[in-house]
């Protein structure tokens, strides 16, 4: 069976519960109505109890058709807002028209059982909209309530203990460089709730720059809109502000762009990089960390070699007999994780945006998978890395990696929506410098394990 036809069975087994609870509603409305007009006593004059229960099944099939005509069968639940609001009550009174019609039409007392009297009508229309309206409101704070985009990872998100590294950050001068991206951002976070003594938030994007300090709104916090290639500005921060640990995670990020611009991406992430190092050893700091990727594993696109040449430039001056830092105290080392979950760079965002505007997903290719952590996650990571002593490339283990077609289905139907049926898919074929999968390997053939749990030395 294809995935198309299982959204389609999917679709109309959801839309005959859906008709099931509002059968159950208009009931419920049709019955307080009688019970509020004739002050919670039988209905005697209009044949009573049994009369009630046989008009019923004329006020719901006129409410359903209603709701159907108008179109409320094709909203989802889960997804339902304010503007969608006028359908479903011009379909609730297009039923009161209908119904009170029928009462001016059919005056044979005798036709009762389909024709209700013009104040239950009334009274009915009122409780029936609050009624169906209310059960799509409330379903939708109760699913908003438990349902995190994270749990699509399809496994449990990790929570770390950062003993470790909030006594290795204490008290410290440290440099984030990137400080506005996704990933900088939350580093600039959990190094100022480490105790940080001063944190250098370098930032070369005004907006970015701007949001994060924004945000963090403390004193410790020092935004600067430096750019990390400017090597003589870069020179005088280190000269004023003496950092003793620096965590670099400036960087361009998306591979298609950098296939596109090989030139810049090279400066940016590999000569920039190398910049910075070599000014980190010159001035002391105690420990350098660069924030790199899966993609500088046996690298296919630009993005991953510059990646893999800025891991390469750091780890050479480890080398105690470079000629240009003779015993320099820096500690340099790298860490290598995947996708950041929901980051500017990930795949996240752009679902987002294409279910928000209802236009088909973009999927590159049906087996396309990736290893994907939350931010959280990976930065706590990140720090407890930088607190150690190894002088290292650092893998983390992201676990098993996620299939992206199975990300996009289950981000469509988390939105309230069904894939294939409402929001098409559609597959736009592996761009230049993709990978099926990315070769984040931490098993023993690659790697040590260390005494920090999914944190691994590269072999």
């Amino acid at each position: 069976m294809t995935r198309s036809r299982e959204a389609w069975i999917s679709f109309l087994a959801t839309r005959v519960v859906g008709i099931a609870v509002d059968a159950a509603v208009i009931g419920l409305a049709y019955l307080s109505a009688f019970a509020l007009r004739f002050d919670f006593q039988e209905p005697t004059s209009l044949g009573g109890w049994t009369t009630v229960a046989r008009s019923y099944v004329v006020v719901c099939a006129v409410h359903l058709a209603s709701l159907l005509l108008f179109g409320c069968y094709r909203l989802a639940w889960r997804r339902v807002r304010g503007s969608e609001l006028p359908q479903y009550i011009g379909a609730m009174m297009f039923a009161c028209g209908v119904l009170t019609l029928m009462r001016y039409f059919l005056p044979n007392v005798t036709l009762s059982h389909i024709r209700p009297p013009y104040s239950i009508t009334v009274i009915c229309f009122f409780l029936a909209t609050i009624g169906v309206v209310g059960v799509r409101v409330l379903w939708r704070v109760y699913w908003t309530s438990r349902v995190k985009e994270d749990t699509l990872l399809e496994r449990n998100v990790k929570h770390f203990d950062n003993t470790v590294a909030r006594r290795f950050l204490s008290g410290k001068v440290v440099m984030v460089t990137g400080a506005g991206g996704s990933i900088g951002s939350e580093i600039v976070r959990q190094v100022a709730a480490a105790g940080a003594k001063k944190v250098l938030m370098v930032e070369r994007g005004e907006n970015a720059l701007y949001e994060i300090n924004r945000r963090m709104n403390d004193a410790r916090c020092v935004p600067l809109m430096y750019d990390v290639n400017d090597r003589d500005k870069m020179d005088a921060l280190f000269a004023s502000e003496k950092p003793e640990v620096v965590l670099h995670a400036a960087a361009y990020k998306h591979v298609p762009m950098v296939e596109m611009n090989p030139e810049e991406g090279w400066r940016n992430n590999t000569e920039a990089t190398r910049k910075l190092a070599m000014l980190a050893a010159a001035y002391g700091v105690r420990r350098f960390v660069l924030i790199s990727t899966d993609k500088a594993v046996n690298p296919v696109s630009v993005m991953g070699k510059t990646k893999l040449a800025a891991e390469q430039a750091i780890m050479a001056l480890n080398d105690s007999s470079t000629p240009q830092l003779p015993d320099s105290p820096t500690s340099f080392c790298a860490v290598r994780f995947g996708n950041v979950f929901g980051s500017s760079g990930s795949v996240v965002p752009l679902f987002r945006e294409q279910i928000a505007k209802r236009q088909p997903i973009t999927v590159t290719h049906p087996d396309m998978k990736r290893y994907f952590m939350t931010i959280e996650e990976a930065v706590s990571l990140v720090l407890q890395a930088a607190s150690r002593d190894e002088r290292a490339i650092y893998t983390l283990d992201m676990g098993e990696p996620v299939r992206i077609l199975d990300l996009a289905e289950g981000m469509i139907e988390q939105a309230g929506y069904r894939p294939y049926v409402d929001i098409p898919i559609v597959f736009t074929g592996v761009r230049p410098g993709e990978k099926l999968f990315e070769e984040l390997d931490v098993s023993e053939r690659s790697c040590y394990k260390t005494d920090m749990a999914k944190i691994y030395i590269t072999k």
